[in-house]
C-alpha cells in the first residue's frame, strides 16, 4: 500500500492520517499478569507506521496473558530489509508490515514460518500471498492520485482523471509524488504506471511527466503536508500521490471531502504479518497473528492506520463509506514480477526524472 504510528486523541482529522502513515516510536513494556506472574513477553516487529487502539491491545494482553512488545522499524521496505538481515537470528517472534511489494522476497528468504491462522477464512484469504501459509494478511491499502477539487473549481481547470491526463500542459507543475527508491506509496505509484503503461512505455511515461514538472519529494510526509494544496500544510500542488482512504481525512465542516482519490490509478498493497522463523515463542506468535486478524483488533484499522481490513464482517467508518469508499479494481502486479524487476526499474526510474 508503501509509503503508515500512534494516533492522539487531540490530533485533527489530518494529522490522524500524517501520524498514521509517517509514524512515531511507540514499544510495549514488561507488565505483571493479574496474579502477579510476570507475563509471557512475544515481541511484535512492525514498522513506524503501526497505529492501535490501546484498549483493544491490552484486553487482548489480558485475555491472553502476553505482553505485546511492539518495536519499530522504518518502513515496510525497511523492515523487510532488516527481516532479511536477521533471519538466522530473529529481532522478534512476529511481524507485521511487510507489504506485497516486498513479501515475495520476504518469503523466499525464509523469513516467515507457515501457519495458517484459523480467521483467515473470515476475509484474508482474498489477499493471499501466493500458494503459501508463511504470512496472513492484515490490511489493505490503495495508492493512489489524489486531488484537491476545491483548487480546480477555483482555479476554473478541468481535474484530472487519470494517469495520461499529467503530461498534459494544463496540468504543468501541479504534481509531487514520494521517491520510489524511499517511500512504499512512492514505490506502488511506479508500479501503478509501469502495469499501466507497460514495459515498453512506462519510461517514456515518466520522461513526459518530468518535462511536466512533477516534483519528487523523499517521502508521502512530505509531499502530503507540505506541497499538497488539499491537506493543513495548504501547499502549492493540487494533484499528489497518496491513498483510496485520505479523502476521510479531509472532511470539511460542510461534512463534505475537500479531496477525491482517482480510482482509476490505484494500485493495490497488502500488508501481512507472520510468525518468524526460529522464533523465541511461536505459539505466542501466532496467537499475535490471531489476534491481528480478529474482529476486535480489525475493526480499529481504519481509524488508526487508514486502511481497509481484510475481515468480510467489519464495517468502515460511516464517513469512508462516501470519502473513501474500497477500491474495486485496482491494478497490482504479480508479486514475482515485482521482486524481479523492483530494483532496475527504481534505477532506470533514477535516472529518467532525477538524472
Amino acid at each position: 500500500m508503501s509509503g503508515r504510528s500512534h494516533r492522539a486523541a487531540t490530533l485533527t482529522a489530518t494529522s490522524m492520517l500524517v501520524a498514521a502513515l509517517a509514524g512515531c516510536s511507540l514499544i510495549g513494556g514488561g507488565s505483571d499478569d493479574s496474579d502477579g506472574e510476570a507475563a509471557r513477553s512475544v515481541v511484535l516487529v512492525t514498522h513506524d507506521s503501526f497505529a492501535y487502539d490501546e484498549s483493544v491491545v491490552a484486553d487482548f494482553e489480558a485475555a491472553s496473558g502476553i505482553d505485546l512488545d511492539i518495536r519499530q522499524s522504518g518502513d515496510a521496505g525497511e523492515l523487510t530489509n532488516s527481516l532479511i538481515l536477521s533471519k538466522d537470528n530473529p529481532i522478534g517472534d512476529v511481524a507485521f508490515g511487510v507489504d506485497s511489494t516486498f513479501a515475495s522476497r520476504a518469503i523466499d528468504e525464509g523469513v516467515f514460518e507457515e501457519y495458517r491462522s484459523p480467521a483467515v477464512e473470515e476475509g484474508a484469504d482474498r489477499y493471499r500471498a501466493g500458494d503459501t501459509d508463511a504470512v496472513s494478511a492484515v490490511d489493505v491499502g490503495d495508492v493512489c492520485l489524489n486531488i484537491d477539487t476545491g483548487w480546480f473549481a477555483e482555479n476554473d481547470i478541468e481535474p484530472p482523471a487519470g494517469f495520461d491526463d499529467l503530461v498534459d500542459e494544463q496540468y504543468r507543475d501541479l504534481t509531487v509524488v514520494p521517491d520510489p527508491a524511499t517511500s512504499s506509496p512512492g514505490l506502488a505509484f511506479l508500479l501503478a504506471t509501469i502495469e499501466h503503461r507497460g514495459e515498453e512505455g512506462w519510461a517514456d511515461y515518466w520522461a513526459d511527466l518530468r518535462d511536466n514538472g512533477v516534483k519528487v519529494t523523499g517521502g508521502w510526509t512530505e509531499a502530503y503536508t507540505q506541497d499538497f494544496s488539499g491537506s493543513s500544510g495548504a501547499g502549492p500542488r493540487p494533484i499528489v500521490v497518496s491513498y483510496a482512504s485520505s479523502p476521510a481525512a479531509e472532511i470539511g465542516e460542510d461534512g463534505e471531502p475537500r479531496t477525491e482519490a482517482l480510482l482509476e490509478t490505484c494500485y493495490r498493497q497488502v500488508e501481512y504479518a507472520g510468525v518468524l522463523a526460529g522464533a523465541a515463542d511461536p505459539e505466542g506468535a501466532r496467537e499475535v497473528v490471531d489476534f491481528l486478524l480478529s474482529a476486535e483488533f480489525q475493526s480499529q484499522v481504519a481509524e488508526y492506520m487508514y486502511v481497509y481490513p481484510v475481515r468480510e464482517d467489519v464495517e468502515l467508518p460511516e464517513s469512508w463509506e462516501q470519502a473513501a469508499p474500497l477500491p474495486e479494481d485496482s491494478a497490482a502486479l504479480p508479486a514475482a514480477e515485482v521482486d524481479a524487476g523492483r530494483e532496475d526499474w527504481v534505477e532506470q526510474w533514477r535516472t529518467i526524472v532525477l538524472g
